[in-house]
């Protein structure tokens, strides 16, 4: 099978159990997370091998993210033990007509404060096949900027397939500052995943016509933004997720795709997710299951219903990570959403 490296910030996450709000919380549910390691998940559950690249210091609350990772197979030999603090995000997880809520506390953590000297990018990127990271991580601090970017020129130089998420935080940085350090980093990516929020803050494109808050879509407009940010940058593949909340427990979930060389554009199936156990982590399974469709030779079409059918099947699972099977992500993407019981 194919290698993998993906590189961010794996966080705790604490989030109230039972829907409760913070200020009900007595106690609080505790998993590991991030974006690009969530994504890994995925990509080793459908039974590829990965290298997870980050830096978690060397502690005990270290040692139980790094106990995580390894406990999903998730490669961890290149991680750099440094630093005073892992990150910590709290997730107060809505319902109904109540969206759900995160608050970061992850200033100065390991990964923030690290620059390229910590990594050996040579070996890293040794027999890789592909890179991921996402928007997230160079919108932790000046320095992981630096880091990312000589991830991506590293992983250029030895013939690697990059991707990135551009999983916009406003919570981390400015729109304004998003948009002037993803557009250079834009030069090194091949594959492009991004929600319409995503397109627009990070890279100023805009679909006409949508509003996810209403629950509408304009699936021209996506075919419009796509274009625009193939010719801008020459991408092989732009994929968004489609995500209609009609309520926090109540989604219309897709994706749509584009052939930067063909503009070949294609919307994969809908499916209605209700109700939701946690929607956290539904955007990393799509960019986990497309990547390891692609590099299974398939074309985008199937890489795309069998990203969106893995990521549907996450929607129906705590925590952020993705602990489904090749067999059941085919299983749906064949037709059989019964949810019945198998003996």
């Amino acid at each position: 099978m194919a290698k993998i490296v993906t590189m961010g910030e794996i966080m705790m996450r604490l989030s109230t159990p039972n829907h409760e709000r913070i200020i009900q919380a007595d106690e609080f549910d505790v998993c590991y997370a991030g974006g690009e390691a969530n994504v890994a998940c995925t990509l080793e559950n459908y039974g590829h091998d990965t290298e997870f690249v980050t830096a978690i210091p060397a502690n005990p609350i270290g040692d139980a993210a790094v106990a995580e990772l390894r406990k999903y197979n998730i490669g961890t030999k290149f991680i750099a033990r440094c630093g005073d603090r892992l990150g910590i995000y709290f997730l107060e997880s809505g319902s109904s007509v109540r969206p759900s809520k995160v608050i970061y506390d992850r200033a100065h953590s390991a990964i923030s404060e690290v620059g390229p000297d910590m990594f050996d990018f040579d070996s890293i990127f040794k027999d890789a096949d592909w890179f991921h990271f996402t928007g997230i991580t160079p919108a932790l601090s000046d320095s992981a900027v630096e880091l990312v970017r000589a991830a991506c020129k590293a992983a250029k130089a030895a013939g690697v397939t990059i991707s990135c998420d551009l999983n916009f935080r406003k919570k981390l940085w400015s729109s304004e500052k998003a948009q002037k350090v993803m557009t250079r980093l834009m030069e090194y990516v091949d594959v492009c995943f991004g929600n319409e929020e995503d397109a627009d803050k990070v890279l100023g494109f805009k679909p006409a016509n949508t509003d996810v808050v209403k629950g509408e879509l304009n699936l021209k407009g996506y075919e419009d933004i796509f274009n625009q940010m193939c010719d801008a940058f020459s991408f092989k593949y732009v994929i968004s997720s489609l995500r209609q909340s009609y309520s926090a427990s109540d989604n219309g979930w897709s994706a749509c795709v584009m052939d930067g060389r063909t503009r070949e554009f294609y919307h994969s199936r809908t499916y209605h997710l209700t109700p939701i156990v946690d929607r956290v982590g539904g955007g990393d399974a799509v960019s986990g299951g497309f990547i390891a469709r692609m590099l299974e030779g398939a074309d985008m079409k199937d890489a795309l219903e069998f990203a969106v059918a893995g990521s549907a099947l996450k929607a129906t699972i705590p925590g952020d990570f993705n602990h489904v099977s090749r067999e059941e992500t085919l299983a749906l993407m064949g037709g059989d959403a019964s949810g019945r019981v198998q003996r």
